[in-house]
Parts: C-alpha cells; structure tokens; sequence
C-alpha cells in the first residue's frame, strides 16, 4: 500500500481517524518505522527490502514512513516498487533541505503507538523490531536503542580498519541511556513521549538533532536503555573512505556542538587546549602510522569546528555532508 507523496503532514484529526481505523482492525501495538532519505536510492532500496521481512511473532503490526528531504523525490520510485509489499508504506516529502525538519515530517505522518528510526544507509537483522519491542516491554522503558555496525562492501584500506573510525561502541543490554551517546540510526521509543505542542526535533540542529532530543527527553524524566541484540548495520561507501569526507563531518559535528547546553566555558576550554597541542602532535601520529594520524586529525576539527562556531564562523556551508 502506498499513500500519495505529499509535503503537509496529516491534521491531529486526521490522524486520530487513522489510528482509530488501525485499532478496530487490529488489538496489536503498531510501529511506524521512519526513515528519512536524501539522494540515496540504491541504500533505501536495501533498506525496504531488510524492512519487508520482519519478524513480529504477532506480537505487533508495522508500516513504513519515508520522509524524502529531496525536493525532486528521488527516493518515490524505490518506494513505489515497494509499495506492492505487504508492509503498508507512506512517502511524504520535506522539501526544506535539514535532516531536523525530515525527522518530524516522518513522525507528523507516523501512525504507530511506538516508532521506530533507521537510517537511510543502514539495513536491519530480521528480528530487529521484534527485539527492540521484547526490549521495551521487559525493561518498561520508554524507549531502546540498539547497537550500528559497520559494513563494508568493498574492502576498505587498511588504515580504515586499524582507524576504528566508523566502530561505535556497544554498550550492555539494559544499560541506561546517557543523551550524548544517543542517536536515531537505530531506535524504538513510545510515541507518547513526544511533546504534545511543538516539533520534536529542532531545526537549528544541521547535525546532533537526534542528541538534542535524547538529552531534553531524559531530562523530562523518560528512561531509554541500551540493547546489545537488535543489531542494524551502516554501509560504509569508498566514497566516506575519502579524508576530505571524515572532516568535513568531523567540522559540522564540532559547529553544531556549540548548541549544545554542554558546550560551557569547561568544553570551550578544552577545544582552546586541544587545537594547539594536537596540531602540534600531528607529525609524531603520522609517524606512528596513518591511522593514528587520522584518528587525531578527526578530532582536532571536532574542536575546531566548535570554536569557529563560537567566532561566527560556519565552516561547512552546505545541510549535509553526504559523501
């Protein structure tokens, strides 16, 4: 099933009358699984196809959001071929360019008791939504985030792989969610925690949108908790194996940082320090091998791009970095 591309989001009426005509259908709790998507349609199509086979053991139902953040679609013919799925999907379209803004289009059109964030580039295990559910409802929490791990189509050079640069960490199922770790790329959380007036996701955030709204979900009282299984994966392109690539997300992480209430005159210190002493370590690391080397380069334009913020200076112009 596939709704009509459109860019306004359902009314609350119109919503209310989608949901009440789910919950006559069926007594299950339902998931809204949200993906946004920009100019990647070969990744969305692995991704619909990962979606199309999960495993719910009955204990749920779900449907498919794709908020495109491409004003010329890109992404409608992939998820018109889907659309013959059984998995009902829904493609809405925010044409203002900023990953903020397509998060809340995907949940404006959501219709489940619980939604879900994956990535566009990533692609999920067969049992992942039924193991973020089990998650929730064993823990009571209002929410679960699951482990990305990376994948390589192509082997990678050997300085990417000893770099651990695209590795996250993996924390124990059950261990309670600290905001700066959190992130969308592979969530389940309640729909009613959301914020019954205004967007959840703030758009002054060109990246750390998700982190932002962890951090005020957390401090409103909500409880989110690690889960080691439900495990979804990143496909790492050559073209992210670039340098030019890994700082220039490394810039736009460091200038949206400065938004962050975290970012005090402490943090500012920091960045102050860390500029000049790992400029100057930048020769010995090379020595020591390139991988180290990139590792330290990553995280001195994570501080620079903090503190050219701070100047009013924007170093990296455009609303994603993408390749």
């Amino acid at each position: 099933m596939l709704t009509p591309s459109a860019s306004a989001s359902p009314s609350i009426g119109e919503q209310n009358v989608l949901r009440s005509a789910r919950e006559a259908m069926t007594s299950l709790p339902h998931i809204s699984v949200c993906i946004c998507t920009y100019k990647r349609p070969s990744l969305l199509k692995r991704l619909l196809d990962g979606l199309g086979c999960q495993e719910t053991k009955s204990r749920f139902t779900y449907s498919i959001v794709v908020a495109d953040n491409d004003h010329l679609q890109s992404g409608a013919a992939v998820v018109a071929e889907f659309a013959s799925s059984s998995v009902p999907i829904k493609y809405c379209v925010e044409p203002r360019q900023n990953i903020a803004l397509a998060r809340n289009q995907a949940v404006a059109n959501a219709e489940g008791d619980f939604i879900a964030f994956i990535d566009d580039d990533e692609f999920p295990e067969q049992d992942w939504l039924l193991t973020l559910f089990n998650a929730c409802a064993a823990y009571k929490v209002d929410g679960v985030l699951g482990p990305v791990k990376p994948h390589f189509d192509q082997t990678p050079p050997l300085w990417i792989a000893k770099s651990h640069l695209f590795d996250r960490p993996v924390n124990a199922t059950g261990t309670p969610v600290v905001w700066q770790e959190a992130r969308t790329g592979n969530v389940l959380f309640k729909r009613e925690i959301l914020p019954a007036a205004g967007e959840p996701f703030r758009p002054e955030f060109r990246a750390g949108e998700d982190q932002d709204f962890f951090r005020r979900m957390i401090e409103s009282g909500r409880a989110f908790i690690w889960a080691a299984e439900p495990v979804v994966y990143e496909v790492v392109p050559p073209a992210r194996w670039k340098r030019g690539y890994m700082l220039r997300k490394a810039l736009l992480r460091g200038a949206t940082a400065r938004l962050q209430p975290s970012c005090g005159p402490l943090s500012i210190a920091k960045s102050l320090i860390a500029v000049p002493v790992y400029t100057a370590a930048l020769p010995f690391m090379l020595v020591l091998g390139h991988h180290r080397f990139m590792t330290l380069l990553v995280k001195l334009c994570d501080h620079l791009g903090k503190l050219l913020a701070l100047f009013g200076i924007n170093p990296i112009t455009e609303q994603y970095v993408s390749e």
